[in-house]
């Protein structure tokens, strides 16, 4: 089991930055993949970022250059750094930790309760 909690979520205006983390409890964190989706009112949960190890990490196109996924194992917390945001990016954020570098939630395992990113234009 691994319990998986998002913080850091808020109200941004278009062009500002915001750092997400996610802070997990339970299994081995660090032999884990981490992803972080997001929901939008009416849309499907979409991948954003994942990683495994420090060096081996994943982007979605809509985010590549502008966020920056990370991993502490020794406190463990993944955090996403999101910069250049974008009102398209209102969301909810999902952590969810699971078994492989991949973009589909079938591989995700564990999920955290979300919180919410809102950028106003």
């Amino acid at each position: 089991q691994m319990h998986l909690v998002e913080s850091g979520g808020g109200l941004v205006p278009a062009g500002g930055s915001l750092r997400l983390s996610c802070a997990a409890s339970g299994r081995t964190f660090s032999s884990a993949a981490m992803g972080w989706f997001r929901q939008a009112p009416g849309k499907e949960r979409e991948f954003v970022a994942a990683i495994w190890s420090s060096v081996s990490t994943y982007y979605a196109e809509s985010v590549k250059g502008r966020f920056t996924i990370s991993r502490d194992n020794a406190k463990n917390t993944v955090y996403l750094q999101m910069n250049s945001l974008k009102p398209e990016d209102t969301a909810v954020y999902y952590c969810a930790a699971g078994r492989a570098l991949a973009a589909d939630t079938k591989y995700y395992d564990y999920w955290g309760q979300g919180t919410q990113v809102t950028v106003s234009s």
